[in-house]
């Protein structure tokens, strides 16, 4: 099975030249954590609920700011002719719940996430993939040595 027959493909994108507060509107009105960043029809960078706690208001930036100076700009991202097995590997080394889903000439076609990998028939390789993102310790690790 290739990405593109599990994907979702009704993204919405916003601006780097947004605010935060739009970003996160358009992600309660979406009902996701994140939404990919695109200028000039490629894909920028990400933007995270988290995105806007730690980098944005931790750091003193209030609603006005812009999505660009809170996102992330090192992406991961797979091709829509991806095999599923494939991305859930990378999914998985790389801890991602989620990934922006391009056509080869780079260009934003959908995204593709856990639960659509679940939904679609891949729910042992979905649930091995999440067991493997969900482990403990690592960069967000609260536990007190």
């Amino acid at each position: 099975m290739k990405i593109a027959d599990c994907m979702t493909r009704d993204v919405r994108i916003a601006s780097p030249d947004w605010t935060l507060k739009e970003a996160a509107v358009a992600m309660a009105e979406c009902d996701a954590g994140s939404l990919p960043v695109g200028k000039d029809d490629r894909l920028v960078g990400m933007i995270t609920d988290r995105d806007i706690a730690i980098r944005g208001v931790a750091c003193g930036m209030g609603p006005d700011a812009r999505v660009g100076e809170a996102m992330t700009r090192e992406v991961r991202y797979c091709f829509e002719d991806d095999a599923v097995d494939e991305v859930l590997e990378q999914m998985s080394e790389k801890q991602i719940r989620r990934m922006p889903v391009l056509s080869r000439d780079k260009r934003l076609t959908g995204i593709i996430s856990l639960s659509d990998l679940a939904q679609r028939g891949e729910k042992a390789q979905a649930g091995e993939a999440l067991r493997h993102i969900a482990r403990p310790g690592g960069d967000h690790n609260q536990t007190l040595h």
